[in-house]
């Protein structure tokens, strides 16, 4: 007697490009309700989470020279308070001449805008009212902008109050985050699931090794940039050089957007006072600077460190604009780089190896974690 046929499987009710496509769908769904999670309770959180960020940032631009202390046989706790206190002379005399320059400057500087906007306006006409009623607003604006940067003098003693707290905090945190250093790896290691310790860690140090980069890097290319473009104003004797000088500077930390303010005012200020020939030398400066920033400075200093695609990032400062104003501009590259940073080991450890051969050379090498 013959067996009875095995049945045959059901067979699918979606061919295997659906399901592959469905799959995908519910992985980018989950990871996007992941991610909006996580940036909601960092806005309900803010009052923590903003001096733990500022903390990170700080440990960040400070790690080398704790580490040349630690190397002159400096114990770690005294090596994590010269580190603060450095910070403190250093940071509160820059943000001091900042902030004077500003505050000395700062009527000058508007007097041009308004000027520039009325010859402007008088030129283009009915076109041209939104221009002053733009510079009408452009006082209250850097004062909102310098109220920031001084600790947010601008809305009543109970925001300087939470400032200063937050700073305070911040300064805390630095130095436990450079004390305790040597012990992040075997922290991360204990709250890692079993067997991911290695990539955790893998991960973490990539990521600060972005942020560090990207702070030193921003840092010494936003001085480069004040100084040469403070030269080019005193020399073509603009009013405010120095202010101006010193807007750069700030703003420098916004990437892009912010060197494109700080350049068109110095350019409007130079034609409300010095003329359209002497705008058009400070545009110049203004251009060259970005030039060399572009083509010489971005790739040497933070070519090793932070290599994300402009687009990349002018989202990145919309996203955090869009979440915390200004401190979201601020903090926006800076989390992306760590982002891009862990993506980076991820792709390495779980990416499909490339075949050999020269037709796959090229993407072996492509994209922000080649360095990595």
């Amino acid at each position: 007697m013959q067996p009875s046929p095995a049945p045959l499987p059901p067979e699918p009710l979606l061919p295997a490009s659906a399901r592959r496509f469905a799959a995908w769908c519910v992985v980018l769904l989950l990871a996007a309700g992941v991610a909006a999670v996580f940036v909601w309770l960092c806005v309900v959180f803010k009052t923590a989470v903003t001096p733990v960020l500022l903390a990170i940032l700080g440990a960040a631009l400070l790690g080398p020279l704790h580490r040349r202390l630690l190397r002159m046989k400096v114990r770690r706790g005294l090596a994590a308070l010269l580190t603060v206190v450095a910070v403190l002379v250093v940071v509160g005399g820059a943000t001091y001449i900042v902030v004077a320059a500003l505050i000395e400057t700062g009527d000058q500087i508007i007097a041009s805008l308004r000027q520039a906007a009325s010859d402007i306006a008088g030129h283009l006409g009915a076109a041209g009212t939104s221009l002053d009623d733009l510079a009408g607003n452009a006082e209250k604006l850097l004062k909102e902008f310098g109220g920031t940067a001084a600790s947010g003098v601008i809305s009543g003693l109970s925001v300087v109050g939470q400032a200063l707290a937050t700073g305070v905090l911040a300064l805390f945190l630095i130095f436990f985050f450079l004390k305790d250093s040597d012990r992040a790896a075997g922290a991360l290691r204990s709250l890692a699931p079993r067997g991911t310790g290695d990539l955790v860690e893998a991960m973490a140090r990539r990521a600060f090794e972005a942020v560090e980069g990207f702070m030193r890097g921003t840092t010494f290319i936003a001085l480069v940039d004040a100084v040469l473009i403070g030269i080019g104003l005193v020399v073509l004797d603009v009013p405010g050089a120095v202010g101006l000088a010193a807007l750069v500077f700030v703003t420098a930390y916004i990437p892009y957007l912010g060197a494109f303010l700080s350049g068109a005012i110095a350019v409007l200020v130079a034609l409300a006072d010095r003329g359209f020939v002497i705008a058009l030398w400070v545009l110049g400066v203004v251009l060259a600077v970005q030039v060399i920033e572009g083509h010489l400075l971005q790739p040497l200093v933070q070519s090793r460190t932070v290599q994300m695609h402009p687009a990349v990032v002018m989202l990145a400062i919309t996203a955090g604009a869009s979440v915390a104003g200004v401190l979201g501009m601020l903090l926006a590259v800076p989390l992306t780089a760590a982002g891009t940073g862990v993506l980076g080991v991820l792709r390495t450890r779980y990416g499909t190896p490339a075949a050999e051969g020269p037709a796959t050379e090229g993407p072996a090498t492509e994209g922000p974690s080649a360095e990595g």
